[in-house]
């Protein structure tokens, strides 16, 4: 691996955290922030059985740096789908995904690894944090795994937990912690390599409406200052009224829609 030039991941390490050969962002010289997402013609279809399912077809989409964009959409209308495939977990039956003027769709796997490793935050519903580890530990291994000195991948999940108001439980163990309390925690994780892109799942939609609400709030206030782009899938209209722009995912396609400043209501664009 080689160091990325110009900057390093944390403003406090002095240079020492390793970046991946892989290059996304243009302007090596510039702090870190938001991605620029092209999706060109993107097409997923999965075969069950004799028949095939077509989940996503033909879509494009480009998404600003910065840009905080909500994915609209009941169960199984493919926004989960589509984060997938914008991180590289997923491959396209056809079509194009670049993050920054780089084709995804036409890295190998471990070079989508990489790249969801050192560029990409992912938060989801259920939280997905290890049980054996404690509330900091939790926050510093994907780090430590990326090359990063331990006392600085410390030193930065500190500062994350106390940016979450956790930092009296970094020593705790996920299962002592309330469900949005480890949301809080899942968040500081996905945000500890510092990402240009975050990818929310559902990240309020196993939490009570007040809960949801908080740990809302704290992602965009997060992701907002940083610049960082935020691409978020939900079911639920309400968050969709923070976002710079919202589509309906439905029938493979992607809808523009407005959302009422102050009700949950839709409206075509």
């Amino acid at each position: 691996m080689t160091k990325k030039q110009g900057w390093s991941l944390f403003p406090f390490s002095k240079g020492t955290a390793v970046k991946p050969s892989i290059a996304i962002d243009s302007a090596a010289s510039q702090p870190p922030s938001g991605a620029m997402i092209q999706i060109e013609h993107l097409t997923k279809v999965y075969q069950e059985g004799e028949a095939q399912r077509v989940v996503l077809d033909g879509v494009n989409l480009t998404i600003a740096a910065g840009e905080f964009v909500v994915l609209l959409g009941h169960s199984g209308s493919g926004k989960s789908t589509l984060l997938n495939l914008i991180s590289g977990i997923d491959q396209p039956s056809a079509g194009t995904i670049r993050i920054n003027d780089l084709a995804i769709t036409t890295l190998d796997e471990r070079s989508r690894t990489l790249l969801r490793r050192d560029y990409i935050g992912f938060v989801f519903q259920f939280f997905n944090l290890i049980p054996t580890l404690t509330v900091l530990e939790n926050i510093t291994l994907p780090q430590e795994l990326a090359g990063v000195a331990a006392p600085i991948a410390q030193q930065s999940g500190v500062m994350l937990l106390e940016k979450v108001g956790l930092i009296d439980r970094q020593q705790t163990y996920p299962d002592k912690l309330s469900g949005g309390q480890q949301q809080r925690v899942a968040i500081a994780r996905a945000l500890a390599h510092n990402p240009q892109l975050v990818l929310a799942d559902e990240p309020t939609g196993n939490l009570d409406e007040e809960t949801g609400q908080t740990v809302l709030q704290l992602l965009l206030d997060l992701t907002r200052n940083a610049n960082k782009t935020l691409i978020m899938a939900t079911h639920n209209p309400e968050i969709a009224r923070y976002a710079d722009r919202v589509l309906r995912v439905q029938d493979g396609q992607l809808t523009p829609v407005r959302v009422h400043p102050d009700a949950a209501e839709e409206v075509l664009a």
